[in-house]
């Protein structure tokens, strides 16, 4: 199997970072970027790596896991946040698939829990994401809110095994990342040179809804279906609002 390296960055998920790096233990390097964590994530990471290096700012998730890439030595990368977990079935998955593979990257399924709840439907139903990729034939896109990997479509395939993510622990938290996601869209659709209006922000903000909890059938999934639709659509709402904002104020 070509060498792997994995790559995780993180600030204060001592809750979390053990259950993720052992997920990956199995893989030829791990290296983990901190942010100035407060609590044991540091010293919890270094149970299972020597590559944790504490970076004095934070310039966003794009960024911050640019410069965890920048140290990786082997070209196959896989990237996850603390929150998330190879399961043994989609390890196992990788390991038959990546030494005799002709693809650039892979495409990784998710299977999310919300405040502890398995979601089953609604906008994160059939979620995919670009986490695994020989960075020789990617171009990478170190966007604020999102790292991004760009690899031509017909080299790239899907796992079928699942990557878990484990996305908020409290309401608490689903507000604050929320309020932090809007700011970052904003910003990214500002520089972009995109508009809003308030009529923008509340049309998004109710077509998230809807399309979380209606078309994509979301309601399946109780009353943490809606909670989940209506913290999207809030998101998508402050999202707009902001961009609003910072063009009244340029």
């Amino acid at each position: 199997m070509p060498k792997l390296s994995v790559i995780v960055i993180t600030k204060n998920e001592a809750h979390n970072i053990a259950d993720c790096l052992q997920s990956v233990s199995w893989a030829d390097e791990i290296i983990v970027l901190d942010s100035g964590s407060t609590d044991d994530t540091v010293a919890i990471a270094k149970q299972y790596t020597d590559l944790v290096t504490i970076t004095p700012d934070w310039p966003g998730d794009g960024p911050q896991k640019c410069r965890a890439l920048a140290k990786t030595t082997n070209d196959w990368v896989l990237i996850l946040d603390a929150d998330e977990r190879i399961t043994p079935e989609l390890k196992q998955e990788i390991i038959n698939t990546l030494p005799t593979t002709t693809m650039h990257g892979f495409m990784l399924p998710y299977q999310s829990y919300y405040c502890g709840k398995h979601i089953r439907f609604g906008d994160w139903y059939g979620e995919k994401h670009l986490r695994l990729f020989n960075k020789q034939h990617s171009i990478l896109e170190p966007l604020i809110v999102h790292f991004e990997a760009k690899i031509p479509r017909l080299k790239t395939a899907n796992m079928k095994n699942y990557v878990k993510h484990y996305s908020f622990i409290t309401l608490h938290d689903v507000i604050d990342t929320m309020n932090d996601y809007s700011d970052g869209s904003a910003q990214i659709k500002f520089a972009d040179g995109k508009t809003a209006s308030l009529f923008t922000a509340i049309s998004h903000g109710i077509w998230a809804f809807l399309r979380g909890f209606i078309l994509k059938l979301g309601f399946l999934d109780g009353r943490w279906g809606f909670i989940l639709a209506v913290s999207n659509a809030e998101g998508s709402y402050y999202r707009y609002l902001k961009l609003l904002h910072l063009r009244q104020i340029s």
